[in-house]
């Protein structure tokens, strides 16, 4: 999930376009971690350093962890450690905008450090695994958008990220999210959702975007908007907060229940307070994902 919100900070900073971000992550199955840049996220080699020893492998027969050994920048057993780590998909990213001229080494190094630094994760590693660190990044969306940090709210948000990466893809970025008085409705499928006061979640975008999105959930190619888009739709709103309700009970003994899913083709959504949007941005389309109160 790192990868997503990487990308979200560079988009926010202007770093890359996401025309760039798009590519580079389309990459990331086919894509294979070189020690040098798993060295500079270990923290065992500077970016200058991983610069030099690749020069030199462009004018020398050799692997780049001899050339680090060699020089004295890596020794044999931080080699072999390194090979074997398990490295987060956004170093994976990293790499490839690195490759492909969008960046230089130096700069991804300054990039990474700063945005830990401002997603307040200096004292905490990005792990493949660390919900700690994943939390902490979330709650930062709820910030922007001026909501409560709350256990409901995190599992919700988290949960919402990790349907999408499972069933529609890992190719997204959220967007910054918006406060809402009330959003005028393109096309989409609302859910309200009961847990001692009522709020409705909802799901928006234009029809050639649902048409990919609803491909992607299904595994069909969908070619026009008809019925199995809309149930696509539904369906997966549906999925979403089946888990989370099912997930919410479980782990915070909290009653919730599950109106079902309405299709609402135009109009306004609103909620008793206000709506928030999390827009999540597809080389598809953009599609809005909205919690209204």
């Amino acid at each position: 999930m790192y990868t997503q919100f990487l990308g979200n900070y560079l988009l926010q900073r202007g770093l890359v376009t996401q025309e760039q971000l798009f590519n580079a992550m389309a990459r990331l199955s086919q894509t294979h971690i070189k020690l040098g840049t798993i060295a500079i996220h270990e923290g065992l080699m500077t970016a200058n350093e991983v610069d030099e020893c690749l020069y030199v492998q462009t004018r020398e027969d050799k692997r780049f962890g001899e050339i680090a050994i060699a020089r004295g920048y890596l020794d044999e057993s931080q080699v072999e450690e390194l090979l074997s780590k398990q490295t987060p998909d956004f170093i994976l990213l990293g790499q490839n905008l690195v490759e492909d001229g969008v960046f230089s080494y130096e700069e991804l190094e300054r990039i990474v450090f700063d945005y830990k630094n401002e997603a307040e994760l200096y004292d905490l590693s990005l792990d493949v695994e660390n919900q700690e660190a994943i939390q902490t990044i979330i709650s930062k969306f709820f910030l922007m958008a001026e909501m409560p940090v709350n256990d409901l709210n995190l599992m919700y948000l988290e949960l919402m990220f990790n349907s999408l990466i499972r069933f529609i893809g890992e190719d997204f970025s959220p967007l910054s999210p918006m406060i809402l008085d009330e959003f005028p409705i393109t096309f989409g499928v609302s859910q309200a959702i009961s847990s001692g006061h009522d709020y409705i979640t909802h799901i928006d975008c234009d029809r050639e975007t649902a048409i990919a999105f609803s491909s992607r959930y299904a595994k069909e190619d969908f070619n026009e908007f008809n019925e199995y888009i809309v149930a696509a739709l539904e369906d997966f709103l549906n999925l979403h907060n089946g888990l989370f309700i099912v997930n919410a009970s479980n782990q915070l003994s909290k009653d919730i229940s599950l109106s079902p899913p309405v299709i609402t083709e135009e109009g306004i959504l609103s909620g008793p307070n206000k709506c928030v949007d999390f827009p999540v941005a597809y080389p598809f389309g953009t599609v809005h994902l909205l919690v209204c109160f």
